[in-house]
């Protein structure tokens, strides 16, 4: 026991006299937990894959019916393998059409010099208040030759 302690004591008193490590400290920032994390792309492998139209290019299916799949009752697995495929291929269709219509859209600069905004308050005084109208089937002008509403008559 004696001797651990004077082991410890001379073992100490030398560390004490020991000449200091040469250098100047680092200052580098390190990178913390949260920067690593704040800082990653989780897109980077596939950047295109949150763009709109992207769906087209995912490999998205409907399931099959198997043996011991939902089938409802009054059908046969052939007839609701029917019904699906038509409401997918409905559904990829409207995707489709949509897609087309992406980034289109009215340059309100020339709405605005077309209603006469820039010059004068005219178009407040219309009837539609500088609004276009969409149109409609029928003209609700109340004119003779006009094609009116037949409530929706059998001919």
């Amino acid at each position: 026991m004696k001797t651990a302690v004077v082991f410890t004591a001379v073992l100490a008193s030398a560390a004490a006299f020991a000449p200091a490590p040469q250098g100047r400290p680092t200052t580098a920032v390190q990178d913390t937990f949260m920067n690593k994390i704040f800082g990653m792309d989780l897109f980077a492998p596939n950047p295109d894959v949150n763009s709109y139209g992207a769906r087209d290019k995912k490999d998205l299916k409907v399931g099959k019916i198997g043996d011991k799949s939902y089938v409802p009752s009054g059908l046969t697995a052939a007839q609701y393998n029917k019904i699906r495929d038509e409401a997918s291929a409905k559904k990829a269709a409207n995707y489709k059409r949509n897609v087309a219509k992406a980034g289109k859209f009215l340059d309100y600069t020339d709405f605005y010099t077309k209603r006469g905004t820039d010059k004068n308050d005219n178009w407040f005084k219309s009837v539609t208040r500088g609004h276009d109208m969409a149109k409609t089937k029928y003209d609700w002008s109340g004119t003779e030759d006009a094609k009116g509403y037949d409530g929706g008559k059998k001919k």
